[in-house]
């Protein structure tokens, strides 16, 4: 089984992913940190209920991974917007083996205190169009949304659609029990609805 960990919204500079998120939900984001692996950084809000929404962008002024950047920053183009959602195992070897080889491997990570290993796959791209969620392990007992302020967000629903919805259904929803997420046949992205201070709110 799994659960619901994040969100991703990626931009071409972090500022603009940063300025997508604050200007759907009227709140600001705390500075997050590099991830060398990747060479990518991100800033951070923390949502009720133990999750927590990621802004993340290629960092220009770290060298070249050796490796295809994460959460398919390498062809990213366009507007910032909601590109990626990830669950949390406490073992993703046994979760992945459900799964398709194109969810990738384990690739072990660290940001200051924080630990943790996620499914990558070679050439960054999850299965169904990235509509499929990374999985994500947690080495440690630190985790990011114990370490932000409370926000007063929640997150009300994830939708993800794609034109195989019935597929992604069908893989993931019995690893994943969360009423939050839906799946609907369409075109491929995903549509997150928050309650916030100033009321519901979307971000896609």
């Amino acid at each position: 089984m799994v659960d619901f960990d994040h969100i991703a919204i990626a931009g071409e500079t972090l500022e603009e992913a940063r300025e997508h998120a604050e200007a759907a939900l009227g709140m600001r984001l705390q500075p997050g940190g590099q991830h060398d692996v990747f060479s990518t950084h991100n800033a951070l809000l923390g949502l009720e209920d133990g999750l927590y929404l990621e802004a993340i962008a290629i960092d220009p002024d770290a060298p070249t991974p050796s490796r295809t950047r994460w959460f398919d920053l390498d062809r990213f183009v366009g507007p910032a917007r909601l590109t990626n959602w990830i669950c949390r195992s406490d073992n993703m070897l046994e979760e992945l083996e459900k799964l398709p080889d194109q969810m990738g491997n384990p690739v072990a990570l660290q940001r200051g205190d924080l630990q943790w290993r996620m499914s990558v796959p070679d050439d960054g791209i999850l299965p169904f169009d990235n509509c499929a969620p990374a999985l994500i392990q947690w080495d440690t007992s630190l985790h990011p949304a114990k370490m932000l302020p409370a926000s007063g967000v929640r997150l009300r629903r994830l939708t993800v659609q794609h034109p195989d919805a019935e597929a992604i259904n069908n893989l993931f929803a019995p690893m994943l029990q969360d009423d939050r997420v839906s799946y609907e046949t369409g075109e491929k992205g995903l549509v997150a609805e928050f309650d916030t201070p100033h009321g519901v709110r979307l971000i896609a």
